[in-house]
């Protein structure tokens, strides 16, 4: 195969597509770059199709940490289980693809992105969704491309396509589009509370962009050899639906209409059975899969119908209404925080955990990032829809919805230099009818503020759904899980009373135009508005103080010279203050130093860190503790690592012939500061000396000057060594 290379430049970038020298076996194989950022996208399809009633896709997006030149952390230093960020991206790819195939193609296609290279300057999940469309197109594989996906920034007003990391940390929007010059497939963002009007103009933005995205496919694959597939769709003898719709029609709209989501269901269920029971034995062993089929079809066409053709939900809402709100904030009792969120039938409880900024977690990827010190984590277990299954973990869409409601309430966190502590909610889902994702994001709201932590806007979230045929439209307020099955678009909008702060789409519907978009995003700020009312209902502002519970952490800084008198050698002193305090003690680069405890021994620990970095000063007095007897006087510890001399002339009132006449290792003697030096020695002198003892005669009395160390203290080498230090 001839290898094809397209460059090309779009909005001040460079980018490369590339076919025909690598992975020549794989039904499609192109290389997308960005700067030095490469992925290895490929397609391929098995040759048969699958006895499946659903289109069998699998993306994966395989970091390999040679592409940063990192080896990977653990003991096994082998690529394992994916990042979240692999999963998110994976999720990322996938989305659009989906619904872009075509209509009873059964084969199963697998996608796998591989990043060969990763210069820490580009990003590679979003270029890898065009580098996913341009190996299908050049597969051959029956699929409704090109496709492309675009991040759009802005900074300083001004919108930036494919922005590198370094442009992203200057923007207040993170927006991920993906579709084709004609339709939005998927919308991921983040942003720091981006009005309606804004947000769509990026929006707008991002669909020219992808146009161009798209014409540049085209060109490259025209210069490929393709054989399309040869592949026979799944169809329905025609003859066969008629049947089911007509015995099964009206009274699937009555069993349709029933607010609860199980007794509908059990409804539906009955209807289908009915239906199946007017099929012979011999009818339902020849075309009982398509039977099925079409009974799930005539489930969709009544929903939908329903709202069409009377505006009238399966629950008996109107297009534009919202389910009946609940919230509850301090709902456990012992947790730092807690919030629980009902909105119909779905139910989530968030619970809040603070812990220190060394707590925060560290991301073993082949991003920049280094870490993070908000986690949210979500849990949707299977009861939380009255059913059975394994407990192994989270699934990529659980992964996906953390990642969803984390990002949501990013933009009102505070700064860790006003809040210097790591922030863990999970959002356990304990009853799911629709968007148990934007109720997490509010049950979280209501755990942050009952925590006390100082957001700077409480966050809501809603789902909007769609339902679209030919040219009509309903968009749907706060959908249920049935809306969201046999709908056309989910559409996740959380934000402030200020502006949006997330926003997830995922599109079934061919050709969502500019107007669907805006019309969601208008009735989605008036349902966002109503499900706040409610929740400020249970708590309008964080608490004035952090739950007993939570550890307290004070701050203090330091010059950066004495971080390693704090430390210690070894470590030995700050391990002795924690011990000691029962505080915990994170020191950063730049001699800030965070404290945490649940009980005065926070105050403890930074009065003993205070005293450590404290310079004495001429007239000061100590009350400290003799550490070391010489023949010329005691070293007194003033503060820990700080000595000073008292001489032995000045242990008593009168001649002392041996210090250890006086003192004793360990005695607690109050001292005054009488003289520092050059060198920063200290000398010292005792307040309310004692009567010297009775003289034992003999010895020769040393001079005042201290023989061999005279008149000095010394700095001890964070944490007991008495040795002179050597300078080097």
């Amino acid at each position: 195969m001839q290898k094809i290379v397209e460059r090309f430049e779009l909005y001040g970038k460079e980018y490369v597509l590339e076919t025909g020298e690598l992975a020549k076996q794989a039904g499609g194989a192109v290389v997308v770059r960005q700067g030095d950022t490469m992925v290895l996208v490929t397609a391929t399809a098995s040759r048969n199709p699958k006895d499946l009633d659903f289109f069998p896709l699998t993306v994966d997006f395989e970091e390999r940490m040679y592409a940063a030149g990192k080896l990977p952390g653990g003991f096994i230093k082998r690529e394992a289980r994916p990042s979240e960020k692999a999963i998110l991206t994976a999720r990322m790819i996938d989305r659009p693809l989906r619904s872009a195939f075509a209509d009873g193609f059964r084969n199963e296609v697998q996608i796998i992105a591989t990043v060969l290279s990763a210069d820490q300057v580009n990003q590679p999940d979003v270029i890898s969704i065009m580098g996913a469309s341009a190996a299908l197109l050049a597969a051959g594989i029956p699929f409704e491309g090109p496709l492309a996906g675009v991040r759009i920034a802005r900074i300083d007003g001004e919108f930036v396509v494919n922005p590198t990391f370094d442009e992203l940390e200057l923007s207040d929007l993170d927006l991920v589009v993906a579709g084709s010059p004609d339709a939005v497939y998927m919308i991921e963002a983040g942003a720091y509370e981006v009005s309606e009007d804004e947000m769509l103009a990026a929006l707008t933005f991002a669909q020219e962009a992808i146009t161009e995205f798209c014409a540049v496919q085209e060109r490259f694959v025209a210069q490929t050899d393709v054989t399309p597939m040869d592949v026979p769709l799944y169809t329905i003898d025609e003859s066969l639906r008629e049947r089911v719709f007509a015995a099964g029609a009206e009274k699937m709209r009555a069993a349709l209409r029933n607010p609860d989501k199980h007794a509908r269901m059990d409804g539906v269920a009955a209807v289908k059975d009915e239906v199946l029971a007017t099929f012979t034995e011999d009818e339902l062993a020849e075309s009982g899969k398509d039977v099925k089929s079409l009974l799930k079809e005539l489930e969709k066409t009544t929903m939908r119908r329903m709202v069409l053709d009377e505006g009238e939900r399966a629950d008996g809402r109107t297009v534009d209404e919202v389910r009946q709100v609940t919230s509850v904030a301090g709902y456990l009792p012992r947790a730092h925080g807690s919030g629980l969120f009902t909105r119909g039938q779905t139910q989530v409880l968030s619970v809040l955990t603070l812990g220190m900024l060394s707590e925060w977690q560290r991301i073993d990827t082949i991003d920049v990032t280094e870490g993070k010190r908000y986690l949210h984590h979500y849990n949707f277990p299977p009861f939380c829809t009255g059913e059975t299954g394994f407990m192994r973990g989270p699934k990529r869409r659980e992964i996906g919805h953390g990642a969803l409601a984390e990002r949501a309430l990013v933009p009102v966190l505070p700064p860790e230099d006003e809040f210097p502590y790591t922030i863990r909610i999970v959002s356990e889902v304990l009853e799911s009818n629709g968007s148990s994702s934007m109720g997490s994001v509010c049950g979280s709201t209501l755990a942050l503020m009952d925590a006390g932590v100082p957001i700077k806007a409480p966050v809501s979230g809603i789902a909007m759904g769609l339902i679209k045929e030919g040219d009509e439209v309903a968009v749907l307020s706060d959908i249920q899980g049935l809306e969201d099955f046999l709908g056309d678009m989910d559409f996740k909008v959380a934000g402030t009373e200020k502006g949006i702060t997330a926003l997830q789409m995922d599109n079934k519907a061919k050709g969502l135009s500019y107007e669907i978009l805006e019309t969601a995003l208008r009735q989605a700020q008036q349902g966002r508005a109503h499900i706040l009312g409610k929740m400020l209902d249970a708590i309008d502002v964080p608490r004035e103080s952090l739950s007993e519970y939570a550890p307290r952490i004070l701050t203090v800084k330091i010059p950066v010279d004495k971080i390693r008198d704090v430390i210690g050698s070894g470590g030995k002193v700050i391990r002795g203050i924690q011990e000691e305090t029962g505080a915990q003690i994170d020191i950063q680069e730049d001699g800030t130093i965070f404290v945490a405890a649940r009980d005065k021994g926070g105050e403890e620990a930074v009065r003993r860190i205070q005293l450590i970095v404290k310079v004495p000063e001429v007239g000061e007095r100590y009350k400290g503790r003799v550490v070391s007897i010489q023949a010329f006087g005691a070293f007194i510890e003033l503060t820990p690592g700080k000595d000073g001399l008292l001489h032995i002339s000045r242990v008593a009132k009168g001649r002392v012939e041996k210090v250890e006449d006086v003192l004793t290792v360990g005695d607690e003697v109050e001292v005054e500061v009488l003289d520092i030096d050059d060198r920063g020695k200290i000398s010292l002198d005792r307040i309310d000396k004692p009567d010297a003892p009775p003289s034992s005669g003999g010895g020769e009395r040393r001079s005042e000057g201290g023989g061999d160390r005279p008149g000095g203290g010394r700095d001890r080498d964070r944490g007991g060594d008495r040795k002179p230090r050597r300078r080097h």
